[in-house]
């Protein structure tokens, strides 16, 4: 219960902002701007990554459906709740059939990042969703996927460095364009909702298995999930384009094209912005550096 209580409130914010963003649009986007800065030090420094996901999602989500029908927004929100709780039941069933092994001996838990270094990843983070939030509310219903995929790769930039970000957002993101293309192929053979829930046990026991390593893989879990994810975001609207009769692979292309885009830029920003940090650093200690000597 107290679960689908945070989810509720995190995702409700968005319903608030949605009055601003339509009659005060400045002051709505500087609030948009500061919780997503609030929700990814959340996930940086406090460690909540479910929570600061959530508040993302209500922020951006939520409010850029809202700029278009508050009914579309409040049936997000309880699209969102029942699957928590869908997700919550599941695991109180599944969970005794399949515990997790026990925990090694003692374990040390991972030391907080320091608030400096959680106030740059946070800004980083706000600085890869806040550009596709603004796309997004030029046209929401045509770009309301880009703000799951910006959602989850700001919370995916946040436990990378420049030097994997490109591996793992741009590898992460064409790999799962494969596997949704995949799926959609496998579909084709026989449709039907029981073929979709076989196909769907399926993929997500490949991923499982990559993401606790049962089958072996040089990528790390982060990796994995981003895959099943992104492709979970793709087969939705192609579901749905099918169902209003439109041509899911044109749509599917535009829509992959815009997610590798995004990506992109996610990556571009994580590298950017960490070399421009490093290089203000490299020139600080270059300083202190030379009023020692100076001293000396």
């Amino acid at each position: 219960f107290s679960l689908v209580l945070v989810v509720l409130l995190s995702l409700g914010i968005g319903l608030v902002l949605i009055p601003l963003l339509l009659k005060y649009p400045l002051v709505g986007l500087l609030l948009v701007t500061l919780g997503l800065y609030l929700s990814s030090y959340l996930t940086v420094h406090k460690g909540k990554a479910l929570l600061g996901a959530f508040l993302t999602m209500g922020f951006t989500l939520i409010s850029a459906a809202g700029t278009v029908d508050f009914a579309l927004a409040t049936t997000l929100i309880q699209s969102l709740v029942i699957g928590m709780t869908v997700a919550v039941v599941c695991q109180w069933l599944v969970y005794p059939w399949f515990p997790e092994d026990p925990a090694p001996g003692q374990q040390t838990s991972a030391p907080n990042p320091s608030v400096e270094n959680s106030n740059w990843i946070a800004l980083r983070g706000t600085l890869i969703v806040l550009p596709v939030y603004l796309l997004v509310l030029t046209d929401p219903l045509s770009y309301l996927a880009i703000i799951m995929k910006s959602v989850s790769l700001g919370q995916q930039s946040s436990m990378l460095n420049a030097r994997n970000a490109g591996r793992e957002l741009l590898g992460s993101t064409f790999l799962a364009g494969c596997f949704a293309i995949l799926f959609w192929a496998m579909l084709g053979v026989l449709t039907n909702l029981w073929m979709f829930f076989l196909l769907m046990l399926l993929f997500g026991v490949y991923f499982s298995s990559k993401i606790y390593q049962l089958i072996k893989s040089r990528y790390p879990a982060s990796f994995w999930l981003n895959v099943g994810i992104t492709m979970l975001i793709l087969l939705g609207p192609a579901v749905e384009d099918s169902d209003s009769g439109k041509d899911v692979y044109a749509a599917f292309l535009v829509r992959m094209g815009l997610f590798l885009a995004v990506t992109l830029y996610a990556w571009l920003a994580v590298y950017g912005l960490d070399y421009l940090r490093n290089r203000r650093i490299n020139r600080a200690v270059s300083l202190d550096v030379v009023k020692n000597a100076l001293k000396n």
